[in-house]
């Protein structure tokens, strides 16, 4: 895993709050067990309707989101079980950072040891943060 000292990307808002693992990626792709791939998972049944076709309305699958590499999520982002393939989907997607409120201890710890950086930013950083989704980049 390469260490991170700065970077800087662009952001994309995610206010949903309490959203948890299984929503993150869900359980039918836990049989993968290699990170290669599982970007294409990443909140399947948010991003994809029944047929498969994109879900026009989902953030992810929006033009503005296209080369995020930092997630602004809800408060208590990736609550729920206990995988590791959440944070796996996070990063094959193409983030490098999550920033929240608050964050599962479990989740938090998966992210960091895959190296996805989760940020806990108070709530008034948060409310800016929402308030200013065409900010050019954040990091450092």
């Amino acid at each position: 895993m390469e260490k991170i000292k700065t970077f800087s990307a662009k952001t994309v808002n995610l206010p949903n709050e309490d959203v948890d693992t299984d929503q993150i990626i869900p359980a039918r792709f836990l049989t993968r067990q290699t990170i290669a791939g599982i970007g294409e998972c990443l909140f399947a049944d948010w991003r994809f309707d029944k047929l498969g076709k994109p879900n026009e309305d989902f953030i992810l699958n929006q033009t503005e989101s296209n080369d995020a590499g930092i997630l602004v999520a809800g408060n208590n982002f990736g609550c729920g079980s206990s995988r590791e393939h959440a944070a796996w989907s996070l990063l094959d997607y193409g983030f490098r950072a999550i920033v929240s409120t608050s964050f599962a201890d479990i989740f938090k710890n998966n992210s960091l040891k895959n190296g996805l950086i989760t940020v806990v930013v108070e709530l008034e950083t948060y409310k800016w943060l929402m308030e200013h989704p065409d900010s050019e980049s954040m990091g450092d």
